[in-house]
């Protein structure tokens, strides 16, 4: 069995890890800067091990990316790169409006995600769900990885004249304004920044964060509605401030007697 060294922490990396475990012996798991020594020092008496990583969230420098040459640590990124480099990737897609999501196993550089790229695939009809979209994506790409690391393609460099960049979401994104935001804009909000910094709004003057909501079709109804620019949603789950979440019929019951 092939042995890896696994870098990564988040979502992504978790259900990157569940596949990789399934077809190699992990040596090691590194999660954060302090790790990358116990690296150098399991690459030295391991130096068959590969390098995989999956959202580390760490720049990692050319003292531990040169240990794993020629074919370099494997970063499972989940866009089609050149597109969408950096941090928030996915979010930037939910945001965005795509209605597709990729994932790339590309060659880890200095350069944030510019390396030459391994393999890519676009997924299609995944629900606009962030904890769905992370699964299928860091799956894809692990899945890729397990089969082919031990026959890895000439990797192709990527297009710099075509990339894009993704920021750190920051807590100044959770603000909606219903008046002029559409219902499909507010809803991909609420999906995207699940987690972080989560979409606000005050309800019978009661701060809430909106967990989970869905769009009207014309007509329907629902206990709790955000009349929005073009439509409606329906709110379905929210957490009043320093309060425990909950439906919106509880909500209505304990909030707006």
């Amino acid at each position: 069995m092939e042995k890896i060294i696994f870098f990564g922490n988040g979502p992504l990396s978790e259900y990157a890890l569940k596949v990789l475990e399934k077809h190699f012996d992990v040596i090691f798991h590194a999660k954060m800067r302090d790790d990358l020594e116990a690296v150098k020092k399991l690459k030295a008496s391991h130096p068959e091990a590969h390098g995989i990583l999956a959202s580390f969230g760490v720049m990692i420098k050319a003292d531990v990316l040169d240990l794993f040459e020629p074919e370099g640590i494997l970063n499972i990124h989940p866009s089609l790169l050149p597109l969408y480099r950096g941090a928030s990737p996915i979010e930037s897609a939910i945001l965005n409006g795509d209605t597709e999501f990729s994932v790339s196993v590309m060659k880890l550089v200095k350069e944030m995600d510019a390396g030459p790229v391994y393999y890519q695939t676009t997924l299609k009809n995944l629900p606009i769900n962030k904890s769905a979209i992370y699964k299928a994506l860091s799956e894809a790409g692990a899945q890729w990885i397990s089969n082919n690391l031990t026959k890895l393609p000439e990797p192709t460099v990527q297009d710099e004249k075509k990339a894009t960049f993704t920021a750190k979401l920051e807590k100044s994104m959770s603000k909606i304004d219903p008046k002029t935001e559409t219902a499909e804009k507010i809803f991909r909000k609420i999906v995207a920044l699940q987690g972080f910094p989560k979409v606000k709004y005050a309800f019978n003057g009661i701060n809430c964060i909106i967990l989970e909501a869905h769009i009207l079709k014309t007509g329907e109804t629902a206990p709790i509605m955000l009349e929005c620019k073009d439509g409606a949603l329906s709110i379905d789950r929210l957490q009043p401030e320093s309060k425990k979440p909950m439906d919106a019929r509880s909500f209505l019951n304990g909030y707006c007697k």
